[in-house]
């Protein structure tokens, strides 16, 4: 069995790219910084995190695109994958990547903004969507939830 499950902050935004052909598929990168629950001899100097990289495509990586950004922390399940390829030097090089089969947020948008994370940059769940006929929050409306576009029904995993 092959199967991988993470909690972590991205360390950067996704970096989408869509396939090409007849229907474009989305391909979403980003690496995800995992604490290590016992890190031993801690000096200060030491690594207390893993930086793993994680790959998800079609929705999940739409997804990735539109709604994780820098300092988002999210829980992640899949499997790893390796591969290798040869670099224009002609050496061979190996990879080991997390395939992304499901991502969710792993805390409210209001423990993101007063995290104290240095490298959150505020974006949260609902700052990358652009579409519908939303219209935007009322002020002072400070609720957490974002305004559901119209016309995206089939799209909710609930009904």
């Amino acid at each position: 069995m092959n199967k991988v499950i993470l909690m972590g902050r991205l360390t950067r935004d996704p970096e989408v790219r869509y396939s090409q052909g007849e229907t474009p598929l989305a391909i979403a990168r980003y690496t995800l910084a995992v604490d290590r629950r016992n890190a031993r001899n801690n000096n200060g100097d030491e690594q207390t995190a893993d930086f793993i990289n994680c790959v998800a495509f079609g929705r999940t990586g739409e997804f990735a695109e539109r709604y994780l950004h820098k300092g988002t922390k999210i829980a992640v399940t899949g499997r790893i994958q390796t591969g290798s390829y040869t670099n224009k030097d002609g050496v061979r090089v190996y990879t080991t990547e997390v395939v992304v089969e499901e991502h969710e947020f792993a805390e409210s948008r209001n423990a993101q903004n007063n995290s104290g994370d240095g490298g959150y940059n505020g974006g949260g769940y609902n700052g990358g969507y652009q579409g519908g006929n939303s219209a935007p929050a009322p002020s002072g409306a400070g609720d957490g939830f974002m305004n559901i576009p119209d016309g995206i029904d089939e799209e909710l995993p609930f009904n």
